[in-house]
């Protein structure tokens, strides 16, 4: 199951994540564009969490740097588990000593439209409040002799109204 791993990682019993989506996806399938987020996220370390539907679910990356409205300017993304629908609107506290501990807040959210979507390629016309524009999401290869581990990704502006 695609949410397999975040439920693995939380105990919700103790953090007010939404463990599953309250949305249905005949509701989501009626919506015209996909959901788009960046939440920030203040835990051991401060970085923003960019979140797209895609297949019911938000796929998820670990952005270690506040997005730029530069076109051309590349911000790390690293790929981390996908969560529920219903995340995108989540504002709050995780405790302390549970996975992902601290404080959540939306920096930005609105809809997307993919353009271009493969394995290791994500181009999308974003539709937020803050970010506008064309964006692109792109994996970079591993190194040679890298363990295998989180997938690195870019992200940057690739053009569109700043």
């Amino acid at each position: 199951m695609r949410l397999k791993e975040y439920r693995s990682k939380r105990d919700f019993k103790k953090t007010p994540e939404p463990k599953d989506s309250p949305q249905t996806k005949k509701a989501r399938a009626a919506a015209l564009d996909p959901t788009y987020a960046i939440q920030e996220h203040r835990a051991s370390r401060l970085h923003y969490d960019l979140r797209l539907e895609e297949s019911g679910v938000l796929k998820s990356w670990a952005i270690p740097k506040v997005p730029t409205f530069k076109a051309g300017e590349k911000r790390l993304a690293i790929e981390t588990e996908d969560h529920p629908m219903g995340y995108e609107d989540f504002e709050g506290v995780i405790p302390e000593g549970e996975y992902g501990g601290g404080t959540v807040r939306i920096w930005d959210k609105g809809t997307y439209v993919p353009l271009e979507t493969t394995e290791g390629k994500r181009i999308v016309e974003i539709r937020g409040r803050k970010l506008k524009g064309i964006f692109a999401l792109i994996r970079l290869k591993p190194k040679p002799g890298e363990k295998v581990g989180p997938a690195n990704w870019l992200f940057f502006r690739v053009g569109g109204k700043p």
